[in-house]
């Protein structure tokens, strides 16, 4: 369902006053070519055929959605899950990497170039590459290599180069600045395979239309489950913003389903170390795009803080930041801490243990001012494997004295 108020993207890649391209003058032959043809590629038979056999066969689509008997009782709401974890590779980011490889291979690109921050999305695009036999470069932050190891090794076994990042913060938005300037010095045989809904046209929409099978796949659910396509609530997390992006989409145009975007607070908003960008930021240019971004008084970007490493990132899709403006979204943020406690809660009540990101979204679960048995979605965006380091370094004591 592609949506014609709130999600209508203009020709010229704009989400009202939020997106466009803004890019060094040599990508512009490969981005205007992807922007004349990716919506005639994505609409084409063959490669909904293919994308879809792969989504079945491959990823293990549709992911369930789970009633959270458990979770529902502690908050009141009739709470399921969204069970993107569940995906081969364990997360939401599969489903952009197959999307946009099998985009490449048909604009006769031979090389696959992507950022990561929590090593999730360059696991997803590293299997795709083994898969479909792509070459692959993944550049990933300093500071996010050491914290996402595991996923590190599974990206270099499945045959990709991980590019370690020591510039800036050595985090997700330097990544991204290196994987843009690989993409500059390659334009012609390389494809970048943005992980977010970020950057320049048609990035944003790209990502939204290929992601948009979560809040599809919900739908058709719920009315199983509900005898209704249409739930009170959905809540995300959102760093960039594609779990969100894919879970919102296709409700936009239902006013009546509330939705929920958890950006991470990190220390706190007022600490200095946070990555909220809709709560302190504002508008201006990043990684090729108009949107709401973390900055100084000289329009220098600012360091982004959370212990998440999918969500340590100073801006926002600019998608999210236009439903921001017209008030569809309703974006909430959550401390380090508070996730981490909620994530613990998640495990010990549902036997699920959720990736840090997702785990600001089930802790913003309490402050949704519902009515007692609303029906909410949480989109369980990743599994907790790759984050049990922070989760053992913070609960330092063991995890039998934090109930």
């Amino acid at each position: 369902m592609q949506t014609e108020t709130f999600s209508n993207v203009t020709a010229d890649g704009f989400f009202g006053e939020f997106g466009g391209m803004f890019i060094p003058e040599i990508l512009f032959p490969n981005v205007t070519e992807l922007q004349s043809r990716y919506r005639d590629i994505l609409e084409s038979e063959d490669f909904k055929d293919e994308y879809t056999s792969l989504l079945r066969d491959y990823v293990g689509r549709p992911s369930p959605l789970t009633f959270a008997a458990n979770l529902s009782a502690s908050t009141g709401f009739r709470v399921y899950l969204k069970r993107e974890d569940l995906n081969h590779t364990g997360s939401h980011k599969i489903n952009n990497a197959i999307g946009q490889a099998l985009l490449a291979k048909r604009l006769g690109r031979k090389r696959i170039i992507a950022e990561t921050g929590a090593g999730q999305h360059g696991l997803a695009t590293a299997t795709v590459c083994a898969l479909l036999g792509m070459e692959c470069r993944i550049f990933m932050g300093a500071v996010d290599v050491e914290r996402q190891m595991p996923n590190v090794e599974k990206i270099r076994m499945l045959g990709a180069e991980v590019i370690p990042v020591t510039s800036g913060s050595r985090t997700l938005k330097d990544a991204t600045n290196e994987a843009m300037r690989q993409w500059i010095a390659d334009p012609e045989e390389a494809h970048y395979l943005i992980g977010s809904a970020v950057g320049p046209h048609p990035f944003p929409d790209l990502v939204g239309r290929l992601q948009s099978v979560i809040g599809e796949e919900i739908r058709k659910q719920l009315m199983a489950s509900e005898g209704s396509e249409l739930p009170d609530a959905l809540i995300a997390c959102i760093g960039g913003g594609s779990n969100a992006i894919g879970t919102f989409r296709p409700f936009l145009e239902d006013t009546e389903v509330r939705l929920f975007g958890v950006e991470a607070a990190g220390r706190g908003i007022s600490s200095g170390f946070t990555a909220a960008t809709i709560s302190v930021g504002r508008p201006g240019v990043l990684h090729g795009a108009r949107t709401i971004l973390m900055q100084n008084d000289d329009g220098q970007v600012e360091e982004a803080h959370s212990i998440s490493a999918g969500l340590d990132y100073p801006g926002v899709g600019p998608e999210h930041a236009f439903l921001d403006s017209v008030g569809r979204v309703e974006y909430l943020s959550v401390t380090d801490e508070e996730a981490l406690r909620a994530g613990l809660q998640l495990s010990r009540i549902e036997g699920i243990i959720p990736a840090i990101e997702t785990a600001h979204a089930i802790a913003a679960l309490p402050r949704l001012q519902l009515p007692n048995d609303s029906v909410v979605v949480v989109c369980l965006s990743g599994r907790g494997d790759k984050d049990m380091a922070a989760y053992l370094e913070f609960f330092k004591e063991g995890f039998d004295s934090n109930e």
